[in-house]
């Protein structure tokens, strides 16, 4: 799949997937994703900016560690951030109810996917 325009969210869902096929990438997001969010809820109910601003700062850390170090490639959020924000908290639920895999095969047999994200799934089983 290229880097290119997306007319919704669907068409970049898979493109988003493939760039994330390393489970140990996905890990990693999940936790950033999960401590931005607790970070962002504190922020709001202590009503203190400085969480709010940290929020950020914990959530994309881990995952561009998991892009530039494992996946080896560029995060998605430079070229389409709102839809690759969207795309984090799809997969942190998928991953929560241990339905990541399913969501792979799913577009693996829809012929959305990477040979990359193959490889990966063949080799966490």
């Amino acid at each position: 799949m290229s880097d290119e325009k997306f007319e919704s969210f669907d068409e970049f869902w898979p493109y988003y997937l493939a760039e994330h096929s390393d489970p140990t990438n996905r890990l990693l997001h999940a936790v950033g994703t999960s401590a931005a969010l607790v970070c962002a809820a504190a922020g709001v109910f202590k009503k203190n900016p400085k969480l709010l601003a940290l929020a950020p700062v914990l959530g994309y850390a881990p995952a561009w560690i998991g892009h530039f170090l494992i996946e080896k490639n560029r995060p998605a959020t430079f070229k389409h951030p709102l839809w690759s924000l969207r795309g984090d908290f799809k997969m942190l639920r998928l991953i929560l109810g241990d339905e990541i895999d399913e969501e792979m095969l799913r577009l693996i047999a829809e012929g959305k996917t990477t040979p990359k994200m193959l490889e990966e799934l063949a080799a966490a089983e």
